[in-house]
């Protein structure tokens, strides 16, 4: 199973998506403020330290944003290494009730959920067993 390939796939598209959206905001940040600045009172307009500061501001929150999406494809690319490595091995829960050897993965919005032979599935995570 070649989960590499698959990983920096999708973190290519995430990427490419992020940053579509990121111009997109900013481009919508630069139109706003020069609308603000054409429809400010000619007696008192903004001083420059404002318009400064506004900019500012966005770019700490475009940083911020680029950030978060390089966390989110570090977290995805950490949870397929996870799915991958319990195929083939034998999980249980914490009381025993469940087990079973891991015929698949599958990855869901609240983590990596395990398919055992006998049908049973177990979401990959604090209590599990694997051995």
């Amino acid at each position: 199973m070649n989960v590499s390939s698959v990983s920096s796939t999708f973190t290519t598209q995430r990427a490419a998506a992020t940053e579509t959206s990121s111009t997109a905001t900013y481009d919508n940040f630069l139109k706003l403020l020069m609308t603000q600045m054409k429809n400010q009172d000619p007696t008192e307009p903004m001083k420059s330290t404002d318009y400064m500061a506004q900019l500012a501001t966005f770019s700490q929150v475009e940083q911020t944003v680029k950030s978060n999406s390089k966390l989110d494809a570090l977290l995805s690319s950490s949870t397929w290494a996870q799915a991958d490595s319990v195929i083939g091995r034998t999980v249980s829960t914490a009381d025993g009730k469940i087990s079973g050897e891991v015929l698949s993965v599958t990855i869901a919005s609240d983590g990596a959920v395990a398919k055992l032979k006998g049908g049973e599935q177990i979401l990959l995570g604090p209590g599990i067993i694997v051995s």
